[in-house]
């Protein structure tokens, strides 16, 4: 799901803005030779490299975290499925993993990402329990199908590649961002409320309407969409069986014939595109995109639907290949990254951090208010490079954090039928 993250409101992706921060980082690495310092201080400088999906890469975090703690991060970006790849094939190749909850089924077993110890992480009991408990702060418990991160977020010990259901100190990622994800829609050309997943093959938006396609969450919106129209309940959305799959994509390729669709998009900016454009009025969405669309002046909502959110959530883990420095600096910027200032960066793009408590006191109390508790905004709301998102009195898509989070129906995940899975939704892309 790399391509789905990009810097809110210009729209730009963040691919573009990484290779100049690995070129700074080269850049870095050089100064040694030309300042005639011994090459073994060379060869103490703290690198990390960094393979990710881009949600949590950016070139102002680059920088910081290179001031604060002088480890040079050296980002290497890739899809969700080649950062699956790339971990099962060259564990060597990267030092700390930034990955999604729902790869772990495939991760785990290759025993190529050591599991982190929960004591040397120092904000570890103020990640929120939505990680370690599937609830709220206030205590509210949240939807659970597909792969919930408290499914999958202790292993049985150090060298387990079993899960654990009861708390432990090893723990498989340690959280950095998650969101809530529903469907976009264009209010002006609409006109007339949204509630719910069901709208989405309403035949009022024949030639209108767009689901993404990326097989596992594309079935995962499906799915919430043959809830809605009384089809169907499935015991989990996220593990279907083979009869559950036939029955969802024939009610996709059914909507398909009789010209339901005008696209099924891949990324990031194709979304926007058919937003944008009014090409589509109502299609799977993500939050960013939405934003990037209103930027342009173009009213675009991420809207609040009855039957819930379908949402993710990703975390760090390190390489089984490190070395023992190599985990010290990997600890230190894990450390650093739920201090504060990279979850208040990741709470202006509209994704929630997974330590409130030190990104709320990076936040201006007005941007706290705005994000996190629902509220008007009482002066303009600014993405982190400063370009401007919302202006003062607008109120958040589905409001506060505890709304959002609050009403999630099911998880991404791999299904056990996945391989089945993927061919079926191949089969309907293709029909």
């Amino acid at each position: 799901m790399s391509n789905k993250y990009t810097d809110k409101g210009a729209g730009v992706s963040r691919r573009s803005l990484l290779k100049g921060a690995a070129g700074l980082a080269g850049a870095a690495a050089g100064v040694t030779s030309v300042t005639g310092f011994p090459a073994v201080w060379a060869a103490e400088e703290k690198v990390l490299r960094y393979l990710g999906t881009a949600v949590n890469q950016s070139d102002d975090i680059t920088k910081k975290v290179k001031a604060e703690t002088g480890i040079t991060i050296q980002n290497i970006v890739a899809t969700t499925d080649d950062v699956t790849k790339r971990v099962a094939t060259q564990p060597n190749s990267f030092d700390i993993l930034d990955t999604e909850y729902f790869s772990l089924k495939k991760l785990v077993p290759s025993g190529n990402i050591l599991a982190m110890d929960a004591k040397k992480i120092k904000e570890f009991d103020n990640i929120t329990p939505i990680f370690t408990k599937g609830q709220l702060p206030n205590g509210k418990v949240i939807g659970d199908q597909g792969t919930a991160p408290k499914k999958v977020m202790f292993l049985e010990g150090q060298h387990s590649t079993k899960f654990s259901k009861t708390p432990t100190e090893w723990v498989t990622l340690i959280p950095t961002v998650y969101n809530a994800d529903t469907l976009g829609i264009r209010p002006d050309l609409i006109k007339r409320p949204i509630s719910s997943w069901a709208e989405l093959l309403n035949p009022e938006f024949k030639g209108k309407a767009a689901i993404l396609d990326i097989p596992s969450i594309g079935i995962m919106d499906a799915a919430m969409v043959v809830e809605a129209i009384g089809k169907y309940k499935y015991p989990d959305k996220g593990n279907m069986t083979k009869a559950e799959i036939d029955m969802t994509i024939a009610v996709l390729t059914e909507a398909k014939k009789s010209g339901q669709f005008r696209a099924f998009w891949k990324d990031f900016n194709e979304s926007v595109n058919l937003m944008a454009s009014g090409e589509t009025v109502i299609q799977s969405m993500w939050s960013p995109a939405v934003t990037a669309v209103r930027t342009k002046g173009i009213a675009c909502t991420f809207q609040p639907l009855k039957e819930g959110y379908r949402s993710w959530a990703s975390g760090f883990c390190m390489s089984k290949g490190v070395t023992s420095k190599q985990s010290e600096w990997a600890y230190e910027f894990v450390n650093w990254f739920l201090s504060g200032y990279a979850g208040a960066y990741l709470n202006r793009q509209g994704y929630y951090s997974a330590v409130l408590s030190t990104a709320k006191a990076n936040m201006e109390p007005y941007e706290w208010a705005y994000w996190m508790e629902g509220k008007p905004a009482e002066k303009d709301i600014k993405a982190p490079d400063g370009s401007l998102l919302e202006k003062a009195g607008a109120a958040r898509d589905g409001g506060s954090y505890d709304d959002r989070m609050g009403n999630v129906a099911c998880w991404n995940a791999v299904m056990d039928e996945n391989d089945y899975m993927v061919r079926k939704w191949n089969e309907f892309i293709a029909a």
